[in-house]
């Protein structure tokens, strides 16, 4: 049994839908209120900051996938993200499960430094502090050695679905309901975003390649880098519009943040688009070279397609 703990996010619908077709038949999917990806998926509901619900959860799984989100509230984040990571992690031991943590680079330095898997953590902002906190809490969990663990951790996303990204967000979402998109900070430093459907697909073969537990791994991305300009341009054609587009600038999103707790929230990520986000995904290319990762050109392709066969 591979159970995946947050089940409702687009990471963890790829991610079931991939484990399902390709490593195994028997998937349990746990959030308050799962919805089946497959026929066959069963269904647990539970709420992860119960430790006694997670136990339950997690009883009888050989792997289990952290994936579990919570809204851009630092509030939120610091009151129950460790504890749910801390009775996921309790709920493994007790199972004897191996556990995979889906990650993000918020614990990062909000610099143009290439980001490898040894890169220092240097959060900037309460959210980014409290991704380092839990990232360093499944360390401690790998070190100690009672279970195989792993990190499986992904840059910013762009995708399918209900994809949640600034990218989709500012730049895809409005391309689709013709309007102009937006590019938050700059358009000039370099990006490199994640297609999730591939983020989920590695994740599953990281989860189910024993070789891969007791190590920290960067998903992999393609190695283009665009800047925003040459992806909104690449997207706007795709998408058959002009490629126009307008810029937010730093100063006037602080000031929004004044009137609006939504975009408050995501001040603290500023000082990453003012940089060039460099995440580099070679070692997980260099062990798994058969792996096929998405281009950009690819993405938005089959995004434009995904929304045209909607509005059929």
């Amino acid at each position: 049994m591979q159970t995946i703990l947050g089940a409702n996010g687009q990471i963890a619908t790829e991610l079931a839908r991939t484990l399902h077709q390709h490593h195994t038949g028997e998937l349990r999917l746990v959030s308050r209120n799962p919805r089946k990806v497959n026929e066959d998926d069963t269904l647990m509901a539970a709420n992860l900051l119960d430790a006694g619900q997670t136990i339950q959860a997690v009883k009888g799984s050989t792997i289990v996938y952290f994936t579990a989100g919570l809204p851009p509230d630092s509030k939120l984040w610091e009151e129950q993200f460790p504890v749910m990571l801390r009775n996921a992690l309790q709920a493994c031991r007790m199972a004897g499960a191996s556990f995979a943590y889906f990650d993000n680079t918020y614990m990062y330095p909000q610099n143009s430094q290439i980001q490898t898997e040894e890169t220092r953590f240097a959060p900037v902002g309460r959210k980014g502090r409290v991704r380092a906190a839990m990232a360093t809490m499944v360390l401690q969990e790998m070190a100690r050695g009672d279970i195989p663990v792993l990190i499986a951790r992904a840059p910013e996303f762009y995708g399918p679905g209900k994809t949640q990204s600034f990218t989709n967000a500012l730049i895809i979402d409005r391309l689709k309901a013709g309007k102009r998109p937006l590019v938050p900070v700059r358009d000039d430093t370099r990006r490199t975003l994640i297609w999730t459907p591939d983020a989920s697909r590695a994740l599953a073969t990281l989860g189910n390649t024993p070789g891969a537990f007791g190590q920290t791994w960067h998903l992999p991305c393609c190695d283009d880098r665009p800047t925003y300009k040459t992806f909104v341009t690449m997207a706007s054609r795709i998408f058959g519009q002009a490629p126009s587009y307008s810029v937010i600038g730093k100063w006037p999103l602080i000031i929004a943040g004044i009137f609006s707790k939504k975009v408050r929230e995501i001040r603290e990520l500023l000082p990453r688009y003012e940089q060039d986000n460099l995440f580099d995904s070679s070692k997980f290319k260099r062990h798994f070279p058969e792996f096929p990762v998405t281009t950009y050109e690819e993405g938005l392709e089959l995004i434009r397609n995904e929304w045209k066969g909607g509005q059929a």
